[in-house]
């Protein structure tokens, strides 16, 4: 591919290692570009006067200037799409979650030795992030309104969350999500009620990082939002989150809903895959389910939801308009497989009016 037509990345990290690395595996795609790279945001800036990549690169804890204050600075600019490159330390997941409110479209997990086959699953997964982040729509950094607390919901919206999971639901929700999701996820999620029907979601997410993000979501929603493990029921006002690099199927006993989380090979270059999700869906809730497919790149759902309406699921798909890559919920229409098309903003007010129909 021409060079006018590449994709061009610079690459902000301290560590000469993961600069090193990063450009080989980047460098060997032939739709992909590497503009150069800095060993902090301060040299990145310099670079920038002179040349915009296409999608940048960056790591969070950095010298002279850390990762979190040089997005906030891009956003509030000239927004760039920018993919954070974090370890898979627990302690550093709450600063990529932030990067993330700020602006960043994905997160990929530096570069490590491992098996062939864990190195041919990075090197695929962070040309396909790049890929997904040159494609998707950035926005400004605006800060956040902070909402005081307030004592009568922090008094009883706990004991709230416990009394509703002791019962279970007929209605299951299945959700997939991938660039841009996290936000969409919390939009939505933020506009349910404590007793919505239980739901489980894919957000493509490195491992790790899956476990804080179901926990900020907990923090901020009126359903109880968990990292799924193996055999976890699925309750009116909870939300299980399939955590990184484990495939999550739903499973039925009875009247009961239940989560089997597992490995197993990529599925559509994910894992977890949505189209695994979906798939187990349509077989064991078939029409007591909703299926959604939230913005992202790739084909990752469309076959399972096609599977989900042909056994009488509720299908949804997130709205162009509204989307930070158009790509899943394109495919999914494509195959005929959606029963309505909505935004973002309207999506869990469908949850709650079909929840009532049943």
């Amino acid at each position: 591919m021409s060079e006018a037509t590449s994709i061009k990345v610079l690459i902000v990290d301290d560590s000469a290692v993961v600069r090193q690395t990063l450009s080989e595996i980047l460098g060997s795609e032939k739709d992909i570009e590497i503009m150069g790279t800095a060993s902090d945001p301060i040299i990145a800036a310099k670079k920038l006067e002179k040349e915009i990549p296409d999608v940048i690169i960056l790591d969070i804890e950095m010298p002279r200037m850390d990762g979190l204050t040089f997005l906030k600075k891009l956003m509030q600019q000239f927004p760039i799409p920018v993919v954070i490159c974090s370890s898979k330390a627990e302690e550093g997941s709450q600063n990529v979650l932030n990067a993330l409110d700020y602006g960043a479209v994905e997160i990929i997990r530096k570069p490590q030795l491992g098996t062939k086959q864990f190195l041919t699953e990075s090197r695929l997964r962070i040309a396909d992030v790049v890929r997904a982040a040159h494609m998707a729509k950035t926005r400004k950094f605006k800060p956040k309104p902070e909402v005081s607390a307030k004592l009568t919901a922090d008094a009883v919206l706990p004991l709230g969350k416990e009394h509703v999971r002791i019962e279970t639901t007929e209605l299951v929700v299945a959700v997939g999500a991938s660039t841009g999701g996290t936000e969409a996820l919390r939009e939505v999620l933020e506009a349910l009620p404590v007793d919505a029907p239980g739901m489980v979601v894919v957000q493509h997410m490195p491992e790790h990082f899956t476990a804080a993000f179901a926990k900020r979501l907990d923090s901020i929603c009126s359903v109880g939002v968990k990292e799924a493990e193996n055999n976890d029921s699925v309750l009116r006002g909870r939300v299980l989150i399939a955590p990184g690099n484990k495939h999550t199927l739903l499973k039925r006993s009875g009247a009961r809903y239940y989560v089997e989380v597992k490995d197993g090979p990529l599925v559509c270059r994910h894992r977890p895959s949505v189209d695994v999700l979906f798939r187990s869906v349509a077989r064991y809730a078939g029409k007591n389910a909703i299926g959604i497919i939230m913005t992202g790149m790739g084909d990752d759902g469309a076959r399972g939801m096609l599977e989900m309406h042909q056994n009488g699921a509720y299908t949804i798909a997130q709205d162009e308009e509204s989307c930070v890559v158009y790509g899943m919920p394109q495919e999914a229409v494509k195959r005929n497989a959606v029963d309505l098309i909505l935004p973002l903003n309207r999506i869990a007010a469908e949850i709650l009016k079909s929840d009532k129909r049943k």
